[in-house]
Parts: structure tokens; C-alpha cells; sequence
């Protein structure tokens, strides 16, 4: 009996869990994974050299319409920053190095995972 197809919550996880140890393979160390507060949630933070990086992850499947990367729209890069200021006011000693938005898209891509990895993807004005 074939294995069911795994949900979107579970695939969710999956690319997390691929994009850290992604990261991590490029030299970023992980502070924190799904960091919830009330205005939203970053999915990871790390710290590369002196400075701490909010990861954004987003998998598409291969029937989407729109990539991983451009599906981080204006609202949602919103909440990454309103997130993003309350963890470094939670954690001042971070509030005191660079800080950076990264978004890692994942997508199936021959049977594997293509793994895009956009640094500075939010530009703050």
C-alpha cells in the first residue's frame, strides 16, 4: 500500500528543515526555529559572522503558479520585519549587530529539491 502524500504542514517542515541544514552547510549557525510572537512567525533565525538573519522558507509545489521567492509579497514582508523587531527586543543582545532578511525557496526539481537562496531579499526603507 503506497504511503500517503504528505500534507502542507509536513511539507512546510520538510523545507525548514532542508533550508537549515542548507544554511548551516554555508557557514550560518541557528539561533532560534519558528519563532512565534503576536504580530507573525520567523521561520529561522541565525547568525552569520557578525551578523543575525531572519530566514524566510517557502516550498512551492511543481504545479504553482508562483516561485517561493516572489510569493513573499508586501504584507508578508510586514509581518517578517514587525517579527523581526519583536525578537530583537526580546533579545537585545542581537538588537546590536547588522541584520539581514534572507529567503530560502524550495521547489521539486527532477525527483530532488532546488534550493534558491536570496540574501537581503527585503530592503528596508
Amino acid at each position: 500500500m503506497p504511503r500517503p502524500a504528505p500534507d502542507r504542514a509536513e511539507l512546510g517542515r520538510q523545507a525548514e528543515e532542508l533550508a537549515c541544514t542548507f544554511l548551516q552547510r554555508n557557514g550560518l549557525t541557528l539561533l532560534e526555529r519558528n519563532y512565534r510572537c503576536r504580530v507573525g512567525e520567523l521561520d529561522l533565525v541565525m547568525s552569520h559572522g557578525d551578523a543575525t538573519v531572519f530566514v524566510e522558507v517557502r516550498y512551492r509545489g511543481a504545479s504553482a503558479f508562483v516561485d517561493g521567492a516572489a510569493s513573499v509579497d508586501r504584507r508578508k514582508q510586514a509581518r517578517l520585519i514587525a517579527a523581526a523587531q519583536h525578537y530583537l527586543q526580546c533579545h537585545p543582545q542581537q538588537a546590536r549587530t547588522p541584520c539581514r532578511f534572507d529567503v530560502i525557496a524550495v521547489a521539486p526539481a527532477s525527483g530532488q529539491n532546488r534550493i534558491q537562496w536570496i540574501t537581503n531579499a527585503i530592503e528596508l526603507n
